[in-house]
């Protein structure tokens, strides 16, 4: 078996093989760094059948106004954090979490669970012999890699990631404070199954995750 897979300036390296489950979706976590591209990677896993469930679009669904989770947090932090419309003040929040990590185990030990009940709820409908993938920015931080059949890697060079984020509005110090906050290359490489190289076009991408998803993730 071939253990790189090139398309234009997008790369695919295998690291590690995988038992292939008999009765259920091959469950496969999607992770990388901000401004890696791992979003392009999950539309192109969702066109090929996959189901995706997003970590971070379930984060917000989960304390949307009249939720248990919202009802929770406002009772945890504070009414003050719910606005006129009856949604949480997602930036308020932040700035009471950020600086004290007693506010910040509190507030996951409210929004965690939830999210993975949902999370498990989407991916366990995706059908035996298909691909459930998890859209998961923060896996290494997480410690929850154990829990995956498979895990893919979504990176792309420092230079490239900045370029990335600055289109999008931010400063480059601020790209580079963001970046250094999350895991390590050392780190996510330590659990990686398929390393993904992410530095061409959109379309070089999404074939490459094509042909990964034939030659690997769905072979014989």
């Amino acid at each position: 078996m071939d253990t790189v897979i090139r398309v234009g300036r997008a790369k695919a390296e295998l690291f590690r093989t995988w038992k292939k489950p008999g009765d259920r979706a091959l469950l496969i976590a999607l992770t990388g760094g901000i401004g890696a591209g791992k979003s392009t990677v999950a539309r192109a896993f969702e066109d090929l059948g996959a189901v995706v469930a997003d970590a971070d679009q379930i984060a917000r669904e989960v304390v949307a106004p009249g939720t248990p989770g919202l009802d929770a947090i406002a009772k945890r932090f504070g009414a003050f954090l719910i606005d006129e419309d009856g949604a949480l003040d997602r930036s308020r929040l932040a700035q009471i979490v950020f600086s004290d990590p007693v506010a910040r185990a509190d507030l996951e030990a409210i929004t965690h669970p939830l999210i993975a009940q949902r999370a498990d709820e989407v991916l366990s409908s995706a059908p035996p012999g298909g691909l459930a993938v998890y859209d998961v920015p923060l896996l290494a931080e997480a410690g929850t890699a154990s829990g995956f059949d498979v895990v893919i890697v979504v990176d792309a060079p420092l230079e490239i990631r900045l370029q990335r984020l600055e289109a999008r509005g931010m400063s480059r110090a601020d790209a580079q404070a963001r970046i250094r906050m999350q895991a390590s290359e050392e780190q996510r490489r330590a659990l990686a199954s398929i390393w993904v190289t992410n530095a061409g076009s959109v379309e070089e991408c999404q074939s490459l995750i094509g042909t990964v998803v034939t030659t690997w993730l769905k072979a014989s």
